[in-house]
């Protein structure tokens, strides 16, 4: 891993893990999504609203490792406020970052670019795609409705 990318990673993980964004319970929102992985116990539920196609208020809470909840809080402020569909692309553009099979892009965004190091650490892989892979589920089911 180069230097430039332990740098990323070291940063990114540290401030989303220390102060994630809008890590708060929101237990009457209308929708609650539970991200949960078996192997390590990481587990949190992403509460928000969608008013006319874009998601809104979007909230998680939960526990596991730094970099789970790092990814998470990258999820939050990435997908608040955008469109079912440009989130979905977001969603997915994260997961392309993270795949091992997948060569890297040009310009892509640091806090995505971040995670990718989890590519070096497998072990590591799942908690970094966990929020990532049940929002994509999600906005799946929402696009087709």
């Amino acid at each position: 891993m180069n230097e430039k990318l332990k740098n990323l990673y070291k940063t990114i993980i540290l401030k989303h893990n220390s102060e994630p964004v809008s890590f708060e319970k929101k237990e009457n929102a209308t929708y609650v999504l539970k991200a949960y992985n078996q192997i390590c116990g990481d587990r949190f539920e992403l509460y928000f609203e969608i008013e006319n196609g874009v998601i809104e208020d979007l909230n998680f809470h939960g526990f596991g490792c730094a970099i789970s909840k790092a990814s998470t809080s990258v999820l939050v402020k990435k997908l608040k406020g955008k469109r079912i569909g440009e989130a979905l692309l977001l969603c997915k553009t994260f997961l392309k970052v993270t795949d091992a099979e997948a060569e890297m892009e040009e310009n892509i965004e640091e806090e995505f670019e971040a995670f990718s190091a989890a590519k070096e650490f497998p072990g590591r892989l799942k908690c970094a795609t966990l929020s990532w892979d049940e929002m994509v589920t999600f906005l799946n089911t929402s696009k087709k409705n």
